[in-house]
């Protein structure tokens, strides 16, 4: 595993995604580890490199003996910038991350395009943290685990009792005490309320509706603050990249200009672009020959609009969107649409299996007859493509 040392502790990072796109390093909150992000990382990763690390006393970083400082967290995200190779980033932080990304936009020597800071705040009562870190030196982590998730999400949220809530609260059942409470003292101690002024970085302040732990107008004081810091309300409760992941990222991607807008020649090409690589280069070429007077300008509109705009929205992967499309065409019985999509689907890597469970759950949803073409059709196109010398290993 990629670690970096910074002062008495190993951190961990790592780096997804494409190397020639911007950077974006997320910061986690206390309690959590780099993981917290996964709901969101498939769609980031469109649009940035992701680095993400683990706060020191957090997940695979080191958890030496506290109590730990904000100007030690902060020189660990300097390190991982460092072993990251950055010279220049975009940073998130929740919570803690948060403070973490106040402070090292403060100093003189950062790297930063632009910063977000989701659910945090600059200071609290010191009792508060005094008494967090003496349930954890009682009973562990598993005393304090029920009333953090109380304050990280809304009760709707925690009574649905989902996979991500429970990937979240064995996260923190994980966590070394020791590592916990260190990270405890450097909130309590820290005092960063006087950087604010200093930050020169392009900033978004998120702030949580239902937020118990850093309420809005603890991010209405942030922002009010940094000069020309934007600020907005979710509907969340501390966490919201879990509970609100597609909002969430509508947010930080406006904000940090990850979706440009483009005119018309830009947005056809843009268009063809995702066109080809959805359904496959040879197939477009093919239907760029076959162009006429006749029906250029529609070939045109359904670039810009089918291809531009709905399929290059990241709010869904490609995998649902190909369901979407399958479940579409067999309801309404577009078999030429469906067949089409199929073959694009298994060239894309695509699993039959996939495919099954689309018709076998349209077979409830619109009708036996429809789902009976659609395994008909869907059939013969996988026997073909299994039958290729590239998938004859295949199924």
């Amino acid at each position: 595993m990629p670690h970096v040392l910074s002062g008495d502790a190993r951190i961990y990072w790592r780096a997804d995604g494409d190397t020639t796109l911007p950077t974006l390093v997320l910061g986690n909150s206390l309690g959590t580890d780099f993981s917290l992000w996964d709901p969101v990382l498939p769609r980031l990763m469109r649009h940035f490199r992701v680095v993400r690390y683990d706060m020191r006393g957090h997940g695979a970083s080191d958890a030496p003996a506290g109590p730990y400082t904000m100007t030690q967290l902060t020189d660990d995200l300097a390190a991982v910038a460092d072993a990251a190779g950055l010279e220049k980033f975009h940073y998130c932080g929740v919570s803690l991350g948060g403070m973490v990304g106040i402070s090292y936009a403060a100093r003189a020597s950062n790297r930063l395009d632009k910063l977000v800071l989701s659910n945090t705040a600059t200071g609290f009562d010191a009792a508060v943290w005094d008494t967090r870190i003496d349930a954890v030196e009682r009973g562990g982590m598993a005393q304090i685990a029920d009333a953090v998730m109380a304050r990280f999400y809304t009760p709707a949220f925690v009574a649905r009792n989902g996979l991500e809530y429970q990937r979240v609260r064995n996260t923190m059942l994980s966590l070394d005490p020791q590592g916990y409470i260190g990270c405890c003292a450097a909130i309590r101690d820290m005092s960063i309320a006087g950087a604010l002024s200093r930050v020169s970085a392009d900033t978004l302040v998120i702030t949580g509706e239902h937020d118990m732990s850093t309420p809005p107008e603890r991010g209405q004081a942030i922002a009010a603050q940094i000069p020309g810091a934007q600020i907005t309300t979710l509907a969340c409760a501390h966490i919201p990249m879990t509970e609100l992941p597609c909002l969430w990222c509508d947010t930080v991607l406006g904000f940090l200009d990850a979706v440009p807008a483009y005119d018309e020649a830009q947005r056809y090409a843009v268009g063809l672009a995702r066109r080809k690589q959805v359904l496959g280069a040879e197939y477009v070429e093919r239907r760029l020959e076959a162009i006429t007077p006749f029906n250029q300008r529609f070939q045109t509109l359904i670039t810009q609009l089918a291809w531009g705009q709905v399929w290059t929205s990241s709010r869904f992967d490609d995998l649902t969107r190909r369901v979407a499309v399958l479940s579409m065409t067999t309801a309404l019985g577009r078999w030429e649409e469906f067949e089409l999509h199929v073959a694009a689907a298994l060239r894309a890597g695509v699993e039959p299996e996939v495919i099954e469970e689309t018709l076998v759950q349209a077979s409830i949803y619109c009708g036996v007859p429809a789902a009976n073409t659609g395994f008909a059709l869907a059939g013969k196109i996988i026997a073909a493509h299994q039958t290729t010398p590239a998938n004859r290993s295949s199924k």
